[in-house]
């Protein structure tokens, strides 16, 4: 879980590729660097994600079986939503107790 501002928006074949500045982690298993990408697996716009926006996002690292791609996967059960001194709060808040 970390907030970042949306930088770009690209498609690549069937996914959309975003760079995202990373602002803050809140709680994550594998290292982030300041600037990443987040895959979406469709190109339908969905979640919808604003070029100098600042978002709360939930995603995974996605591995393949072979082990030669590794990125940073928002999926559809994922969580994406506009960042907001609320949702810091909340986030804050339940990193305490998870």
């Amino acid at each position: 879980v970390f907030r970042g501002q949306i930088l770009a928006r690209r498609l690549v074949g069937q996914e959309t590729r975003y760079e995202v500045e990373v602002k803050t982690r809140y709680r994550h298993r594998f290292p982030l660097v300041s600037r990443e990408y987040v895959w979406v697996p469709n190109t339908c716009d969905c979640p919808q994600l604003r070029e100098g926006s600042d978002y709360l996002l939930m995603a995974w690292r996605h591995v393949n079986h072979e082990h030669t791609l590794n990125r940073i996967l928002l999926r559809d059960d994922g969580y994406a939503r506009p960042w907001t001194p609320r949702e810091d709060r909340l986030v804050r808040e339940a990193a305490q107790h998870c």
